[in-house]
């Protein structure tokens, strides 16, 4: 079969994932392969206390195209989403979350979807969230917010899957939010905001089965408004 595209980067942001990460990564391999000429997967461990670290090295000793990004300490989704996003060498650059909840092979159709329309952004948003009641409200809570106070309009504003050109990374400002949840929709807003057209393509997602989030704790919520109100005042 045919590769469909040319170089792309994709990277995986991880916590404490021992128990989903080999299998992430080697389910990614197996579409890359498939699919790109040339492909790299960076691992971010992001400070994991468990053995996700020491899985993560043994999957780039066995592909040296396998790279990780170890964080000490733990510094957050947003840290690492941009060692993700800085450290990335290919013009196309992917992510997922690396908990299971995501079928990489669905990256073909974030392809498809780019090359028939040009945009610079192809993200994801659920056929239907495999979360609470209560995590779907907050999310739409947070997006009225977003959209009141920004104007970007998105179905899914946090999905956790999307593919970007490289050029958007170069160009946009700094990305600057950590230890918040806030780092999509700022990464978003300030896309947009540089002229960067955005689609949207509809994604599976399963139910988690293993391991915990984190973006409902108290101090994470309490961080990404201070990064919006931050980034609100900035950009008035």
């Amino acid at each position: 079969m045919a590769r469909i595209i040319e170089e792309l980067s994709v990277f995986f942001p991880t916590y404490n994932e021992e128990s989903m990460i080999r299998a992430t990564v080697e389910d990614a391999r197996k579409v890359l392969l498939r699919v790109a000429d040339r492909w790299e997967i960076i691992i971010v461990n992001d400070g994991s206390s468990d053995r996700t670290g020491e899985i993560a090295q043994k999957l780039s000793d066995r592909d040296k195209r396998i790279r990780v990004i170890n964080h000490a300490p733990n510094r957050g989704y947003g840290a690492a989403l941009k060692s993700g996003f800085y450290h990335s060498q290919y013009s196309w650059i992917a992510f997922t979350d690396s908990d299971g909840q995501f079928d990489f092979s669905e990256i073909s159709n974030f392809i498809k979807k780019q090359r028939e329309t040009g945009a610079d952004l192809v993200i994801g948003y659920y056929k239907k969230r495999r979360v609470s009641f209560f995590k779907i409200l907050t999310s739409r809570l947070w997006e009225l917010v977003v959209f009141l106070l920004f104007g970007l309009k998105t179905r899914d504003i946090d999905c956790g899957f999307k593919l970007v050109s490289r050029k958007v990374i170069e160009k946009i400002p700094k990305l600057e939010s950590e230890r918040g949840a806030f780092i999509s929709s700022e990464f978003l807003i300030k896309a947009r905001k540089s002229g960067f057209e955005i689609v949207e393509i509809p994604v599976t997602h399963y139910p988690r089965t293993k391991g915990a989030g984190t973006g409902r704790k108290l101090n994470v919520i309490i961080k990404s408004f201070v990064d919006l109100l931050k980034l609100w005042k900035k950009l008035r």
